[in-house]
């Protein structure tokens, strides 16, 4: 089952088959009270058990966070280790991202306040000061206050390779500014782990032209989500329930930078298409 959230109200996919959730009262808490109930997944069913709504439309889907933080873990993937390394070699960050990869805790980080975050269809930013930044397409998990993943969902990690390859240091502002993070178009919910050979492929074009597409398969992923999850838990509490992107295993080459009104297209089988345009 999938869970939108929309202007109109709060929808369950199931099946091929939409079903109302909520009325047009998203700006209220319920969007937040849904998401940290323990019930979450029996909700959802019983919304499958009312009428069939014959005209949702998917583009009028939002951002699946509203008061939730959205969090990250970096060099989870080897081609992601390696283009952390290449880009900061001349700061000596090699030895330093080759350690991440390899050591039990793994790098998470802070990446967005629920207000921030970009829905589907809505325009993603690069930083006015950057001169090489790249989206970066990653399963995003959505964990319960309880530190339970009770679903998933499509994560656009907008970053400033040249800024954090400056300086390792300079993560926060390579990776956290307005715009930089898009999350939806749903929540897939829960009920078995992601297939390790769920794919996810990018596709970004310029012009009416593909200018750069690329895939990789969960099988690439070092981290265990559930080990993710526990390390975000660690000393942190998210009363509504929080997202993390589990990293990326998809990087463009080193001479590609996004450009204005470049169309990011982002999906993940079994969840769907995630697209947005750079402003």
């Amino acid at each position: 089952m999938k869970l939108y959230r929309t202007l109109d109200g709060i929808f369950v996919e199931e099946g091929g088959s939409f079903f109302t959730l909520s009325g047009a009262d998203f700006w209220t808490s319920e969007w937040d009270d849904l998401l940290a109930s323990d019930d979450l997944l029996e909700r959802a069913r019983k919304a499958t058990e009312g009428a069939v709504i014959a005209n949702f439309d998917i583009e009028d889907a939002l951002s699946v966070a509203h008061s939730q933080e959205v969090w990250a873990a970096g060099v989870t993937y080897f081609r992601s280790r390696n283009a952390r390394i290449e880009e900061s070699k001349d700061a000596g960050g090699g030895d330093f991202y080759d350690r991440v990869y390899a050591a039990v805790r793994p790098e998470l980080f802070f990446k967005a306040n629920g207000r921030k975050v970009i829905g589907p269809g809505a325009g993603v930013r690069i930083r006015s000061d950057a001169t090489w930044s790249v989206p970066e397409p990653e399963l995003t998990l959505f964990i319960n206050p309880k530190g339970e993943i009770a679903g998933y969902t499509i994560g656009n990690d907008m970053s400033s390779r040249d800024i954090e390859g400056e300086n390792p240091l300079y993560l926060p502002q390579a990776k956290v500014y307005d715009g930089s993070c898009a999350l939806g178009p749903c929540i897939l919910l829960a009920t078995r782990p992601m297939p390790r050979t769920t794919a996810i492929s990018i596709s970004i074009s310029r012009g009416g032209s593909v200018v750069f597409e690329g895939s990789t398969t969960l099988a690439e992923l070092k981290r265990d989500s559930k080990e993710l999850a526990a390390f975000l838990f660690r000393d942190n509490s998210f009363p509504q329930g929080v997202f993390l992107m589990t990293g990326t295993g998809i990087v463009p080459d080193d001479d590609f930078t996004l450009e204005s009104m470049d169309v990011v297209r982002i999906s993940i089988e079994g969840i769907g298409v995630l697209e947005n345009f750079v402003k």
